[in-house]
């Protein structure tokens, strides 16, 4: 006999001779089965009724906007109750916890041009128009290609073979749709520069790929006295910490930038042009031939004056990071962020253990200080961060070195300085009681006592984070 059957006998046996426990027993069971399977029931039905308004959800929240027009009214509840003030200042309340109220107000009543929609003016606008610029207005002549898509902003396969102005425009109204976007499908040029770069703007943004209409671009603002920023080469690099903002006469390692920056010198612009520029060696790259789906229009941008007609292999993410630092150089100088002074790379390293060594030697000979509290990290620091590696008196020089400022307090972030040579000699041969408000006058004085008031109070913001 198989245990199957042995099983099926015993049960038998037992509700033979048990009646009335087998009948309780199967009363049990199917009083368990049917609560259970309302139980299944009513989560089956929860779950397709949540489904069902999720997905009502998501179709109310994709909806695209009116351009230039109040948030759409299908928006959550809470939200529809909002004014369409409110409703903005919601959207941007992390930019007004971060930039302060005013600084946020000066950021919505500003007006930027950007010249060039492709990867990295592309990023540039979304940042802005996300970060509440109140008037934006996108200058592009080209068109969304498949192969562009991999570092435009907005951009979707849907808008391949449409302008780009008008991919921005489309999805810019879903997005910040207070803002008043204007979008020319044009090619900047001496004819019309005049036209779209009228307005007042607070910035241009240059993010165009033609050199001689880069230059063109930069050389009428200065000229206009317009704030201009410039994006350099993004193509052909990699390595997203290289990237800076730096005026242009401080650049290096970037072939466009080096072209740039001669080509201003020749009409007498040798600096005063922030740009976005990357200081990796473009060793690892060769140039592409035109893209295959503008093969045939070879002969249009052949008629453009100095279009490259051969590209650079583009990594998507760089464009995007020069950009989004672009709009937040911007964003930042709009809303006067204090403190904000963006810092050339100078690779320096060798120089900085120079200063340290000769900072050591210092404190030894005239302070009796074996131990140096500052290592080269805070010698780097305090050199270019707090002094940008001028003396407090002078100004630039080749001869720099720290020096205590308090002769009689030891070195820290708030009691050094950058001096010459020959100046920190004559500073520690000063009497002990010398009053240095009189001796250097108040403006050298203020200026000191104020980096250094910053300085403590960054220290104590962050031991109080960390």
């Amino acid at each position: 006999m198989s245990s199957v059957d042995r099983l099926v006998e015993t049960v038998s046996r037992v509700f033979n001779t048990n009646d009335k426990v087998a009948r309780l027993t199967l009363t049990a069971v199917a009083a368990s089965m049917l609560t259970a399977s309302t139980l299944l029931s009513y989560q089956t039905l929860q779950r397709r009724r949540r489904t069902r308004e999720l997905k009502a959800e998501l179709r109310s929240m994709t909806q695209t906007t009116t351009y230039n027009a109040p948030f759409s009214a299908k928006v959550d509840p809470i939200t529809a109750k909002l004014s369409p003030e409110a409703r903005i200042e919601q959207q941007l309340v992390r930019n007004a916890d971060f930039l302060g109220t005013k600084g946020l107000r000066k950021v919505r009543d500003s007006f930027v041009i950007v010249v060039g929609a492709g990867g990295v003016g592309s990023w540039a606008a979304l940042m802005l128009a996300r970060s509440g610029v109140q008037r934006i207005r996108i200058i592009d002549f080209d068109q969304v290609t498949l192969s562009s898509l991999n570092r435009h902003a907005v951009a979707t396969l849907e808008d391949v073979g449409t302008s780009k102005v008008s991919a921005i425009r489309k999805h810019f109204e879903a997005i910040a749709p207070f803002i008043k976007l204007e979008t020319r499908v044009e090619l900047l040029s001496a004819d019309n520069v005049d036209d779209l770069l009228s307005g007042n703007p607070d910035y241009v943004v240059d993010a165009i790929d033609n050199i001689e209409t880069k230059i063109e671009l930069i050389q009428y603002c200065h000229e206009k006295k317009i704030n201009v920023v410039s994006s350099m080469g993004s193509g052909a690099k990699a390595n997203p910490s290289l990237i800076q903002i730096a005026d242009i006469s401080e650049t290096f390692e970037d072939p466009l930038a080096r072209t740039v920056r001669r080509k201003l010198k020749k009409v007498g612009i040798e600096h005063g042009v922030p740009v976005a520029y990357s200081t990796e060696k473009p060793h690892h790259v060769k140039l592409l031939p035109l893209e295959e789906d503008r093969v045939q229009e070879a002969d249009d941008f052949a008629a453009l004056p100095d279009f490259r007609s051969r590209i650079l292999p583009v990594l998507g993410t760089l464009p995007s990071m020069f950009g989004m630092s672009i709009a937040t150089y911007i964003i930042l100088k709009l809303a006067e962020f204090p403190s904000f002074e963006p810092l050339s790379i100078k690779l320096r390293n060798g120089m900085y253990s120079r200063v340290h060594r000769d900072l050591m030697m210092n404190e030894m000979k005239y302070y009796d200080n074996k131990v140096c509290p500052l290592d080269v990290h805070d010698v780097s620091y305090v050199f270019e961060e707090m002094w940008h590696g001028k003396s407090i008196l002078s100004g630039p020089s080749d001869r720099v070195a720290l020096a205590r400022w308090d002769r009689s307090k030891p070195l820290s972030y708030d009691n050094t300085v950058c001096l010459t040579k020959v100046e920190r000699t004559a500073h520690q041969a000063l009497p002990a009681d010398t009053d240095l408000c009189k001796h250097y006058g108040k403006d050298v004085y203020d200026r000191v006592c104020s980096k250094f008031a910053q300085e403590r109070r960054l220290q104590d913001l962050w031991d109080d984070v960390l």
